[in-house]
């Protein structure tokens, strides 16, 4: 159960800050009080957070001759020279260095220096901040004094309210039973309520000469019940978040039992903080958590880790008389910018076994990535300098078969001046892959591309391509590589490829139902000579399917190791719809080979025969109201759907519907691939039931079966997760309590039941 009154753990700026606000408005003077009965949102004999019925006027009082002149504007005004003491009434008011007052009478001793305001008092600073009250004394700079029963309205439309509030000499204040709210103090139709929160303390103490902020009896109370003690709060006054103890989190699940988090956040510069919290558990040892970060004049990081000494149920393969072990999680990530033109971008996660973050539910990641990049983007120039490692957290994987690249280098140069009429432009490539355990392999490779698109007198759009390229490759290990097709020849190999395209799109637009239809046939032709692939070692062009995002790629593997060869030319029609609020976008398509030389492409991907699977998409776009999705791979002689793709969004902001269905049906034997057919449902979405009040929930099942995968233990309908919870939201005040449902073991990752609990508290002026 998680229990959150902050958006961020840097923004430790509390919400009391607006209780500064009041502070800064005495000190930079602006002292008031209220009228009217007490509001319902505050108990009896506390102030009342409600604006009075009376409007703050700004009266233009006379210009000040100098610094210590008041200006005065009222109905009515008598002077009393043997006491010296000047009453106005009526409509009064004053001003003096840019703060102006109002109230029905004011009496100003002019011996003494106090002043006394009286019935419907309105005070208001530069800042735009306003102060409302009945009576009120103080000096006549209008900055010290006295306010009893008062009530501030903030620039921001926040209010604090407080019994009596006093400055003193040394410009130290006190506030006696005040409160605080950002929250609205009246519905729609202009009547009171209460607000969904409020912070409430016995003392609000302001200390000038530290410039902070301290606060004896704090709590917050949602819907009038006092339910959070923030004991001990104290900030500076200022802006800048502030080192302190947050809000707990609070948890509880199958595997850990209870948890209880409190974080700690530690302030240790303007630009540098570090939050460090212990996790305590009833089911399990404890553990501490630290999140550090930092922003320099050229970027920003961050690094955050977790770490614990606890048991362990091994996964397959794992040694099982270590259950009991140093477990943990580390990532970082950042990005630095040099100049204008070079740049780094870094990101590191690493744990220390596969089940350690599904434990504590911290991700569902089953391969951690981590990656550098160096950038340099030119006006048409790029270089790519990067490298990256996996992790992985599948049961069944062996982490020495996992690839390390390092390192990747990709140059690209674009020429202004067009080459016959095209633009032309160069590509160096580099890769260098690395195994504990497996193949090794280097590839190097030098390449041009040119394009000429051009537009016919009868609009057609004409594309035509043409590109060569040099590539050298070197591999040892190969027969550690599980699938034969992927290994390739030891030692040196070269290649050369070359390949010319042409493409025509010729859109016809025209009146329909109202709205506007445009249909546009789209042909291709491609040819490439011969080209030795199966020497190659195959480490980026594997998993692949036909699809509406690749049938017309020059080359339809999704790497670089892999080119498609021969003659084929592709054809496909593009249909759209649109109308004001509705819109149709559709495609679909087929290809052809013109040779009969065997083909690459496994079994199953849609490319096997000269004659391609048909592939297609639909897109139906209503407002705001409706999004649906279609893709899909139908049998190019049985019309069998070999790929099933369905999502829709459907509903408001309020109320809506998420839906997913997808299904691969591929038949395709290379296990250990991510390859293999699939069935998957996903349902979510979020029904309003009352004002501010919803109902929400999602679903994963897993539809495969073992004719879907041979190696799948599923009966056809194993659930994957589910959740389900209530939520009350509304201006300034969000709450969830929701229930979840784990129906996969995975190690020492129990399936069961989890719920949380969160109370977000918005409008706190971060």
């Amino acid at each position: 159960m998680t229990l959150a009154l902050f958006h961020g753990k840097s923004a430790l700026r509390p919400v009391w800050l607006a209780t500064a606000s009041l502070c800064a408005l005495l000190a930079s003077p602006a002292l008031a009080q209220e009228s009217g009965e007490s509001s319902p949102a505050i108990a009896p004999g506390t102030p009342d957070l409600q604006t009075p019925d009376v409007a703050p006027v700004v009266t233009d009082a006379p210009d000040s001759a100098a610094e210590d002149q008041i200006g005065f504007a009222a109905d009515n005004l008598n002077y009393d020279s043997d006491t010296d003491v000047v009453v106005a009434e009526g409509n009064v008011a004053m001003n003096r260095d840019t703060i102006s007052m109002r109230a029905d009478k004011v009496t100003w001793n002019r011996k003494t220096g106090q002043v006394f305001a009286e019935g419907n008092v309105a005070i208001k600073n530069p800042e735009g901040d306003t102060a409302y009250g009945d009576k009120i004394e103080l000096t006549d700079s209008l900055r010290d004094g006295v306010v009893e029963n008062m009530l501030v309205v903030l620039d921001n439309g926040s209010r604090l309210a407080a019994v009596r509030g006093t400055r003193f000499d040394n410009g130290n204040i006190e506030l006696e039973n005040a409160a605080y709210t950002p929250c609205p103090v009246e519905d729609n139709e202009g009547c009171p309520k209460n607000p969904s929160w409020q912070v409430r303390a016995v003392k609000v103490l302001y200390d000038k000469a530290k410039n902070k902020v301290r606060y004896k009896g704090a709590r917050i109370e949602i819907f009038g019940l006092p339910l959070i003690p923030l004991p001990g709060l104290s900030h500076p006054l200022n802006n800048e978040p502030s080192s302190g103890i947050l809000v707990p989190e609070i948890r509880l699940d199958r595997s850990n039992g209870f948890e209880i988090a409190v974080p700690y956040y530690l302030r240790i510069a303007p630009d540098r903080d570090v939050t460090i919290t212990p996790h305590i558990y009833t089911g399990a040892a404890p553990m501490i958590e630290g999140e550090a970060r930092a922003l320099t004049d050229i970027g920003s990081f961050r690094i955050n880790g977790y770490a614990t000494y606890g048991s362990l149920v091994p996964l397959t393969g794992e040694d099982p008389n270590s259950r009991k072990r140093f477990r943990g999680y580390l990532e970082s990530a950042g990005k630095f910018q040099f100049d204008p033109r070079w740049s780094l971008t870094y990101s590191g996660r690493i744990a220390t076994d596969r089940t350690f973050m599904r434990r504590y539910d911290i991700s569902r990641d089953d391969r951690l990535r981590s990656t550098f990049e160096v950038e340099r983007i030119g006006n048409q120039s790029y270089l790519s300098i990067a490298g990256w490692a996996t992790q992985t957290l599948r049961r069944n994987d062996v982490q020495g078969q996992q690839p390390i690249a390092l390192p990747v280098i990709d140059y690209r140069q674009r020429f202004d001046d067009p080459l016959f009429g095209g633009q032309f432009e160069l590509q160096l490539n580099t890769l260098a892959i690395a195994r504990t355990a497996g193949q090794d392999t280097q590839r190097a490779f030098a390449g041009a591309r040119w394009d000429l698109r051009r537009l016919t007198g009868m609009g057609q759009e004409v594309t035509l391509t043409a590109l060569v390229r040099g590539d050298v490759y070197h591999s040892d290990e190969n027969l550690l590589t599980g699938i034969p097709g992927y290994r390739g020849k030891s030692g040196w190999q070269a290649r050369g490829i070359a390949a010319v395209a042409a493409d025509m799109r010729w859109p016809f637009v025209g009146e329909f139902l109202g709205g506007t239809q445009t249909l546009t046939p789209r042909i291709q032709f491609v040819a490439t000579p011969p080209i030795e692939n199966i020497d190659i070692p195959n480490e980026d062009s594997r998993a692949f399917d036909l699809e509406d995002s690749n049938l017309f790629a020059i080359n339809r593997f999704n790497g670089y190791d892999r080119f498609e060869d021969g003659a084929r030319v592709t054809y496909g029609l593009e249909w759209n719809f649109s109308r004001p609020g509705f819109n149709i976008n559709s495609i679909v398509g087929q290809s052809y080979r013109l040779s009969n030389k065997p083909t690459l492409f496994p079994d199953g991907t849609g490319l096997t025969d000269r004659t391609s699977d048909i592939v297609g998409r639909t897109t139906v776009a209503y407002k705001d109201f409706l999004r649906f999705t279609h893709r899909y791979r139908l049998d190019k002689d049985s019309l069998a759907i070999r790929r099933n793709e369905l999502d829709a969004t459907i509903g408001g902001q309020s109320t809506y519907a998420v839906l997913g269905y997808s299904r691969l049906n591929r038949d395709i034997l290379l296990l250990g691939e991510d390859l293999q057919d699939r069935e998957e449902a996903r349902v979510g979405g979020r029904v309003a039931v009352a004002r501010n009040w919803s109902i929400f929930g999602s679903a994963i099942v897993d539809l495969t079966d073992q004719k879907d995968d041979p190696l799948s233990v599923a009966d056809g309908f194993d659930p994957i997760r589910h959740r389900l919870g209530i939520a009350y939201d509304d201006e300034c005040l969000s709450i969830a309590l929701t229930w979840r449902r784990d129906y996969i073991d995975t190690g020492d990752a129990r399936r069961g039941n989890s719920f949380s609990f969160r109370i977000a508290f918005r409008n706190l002026g971060f």
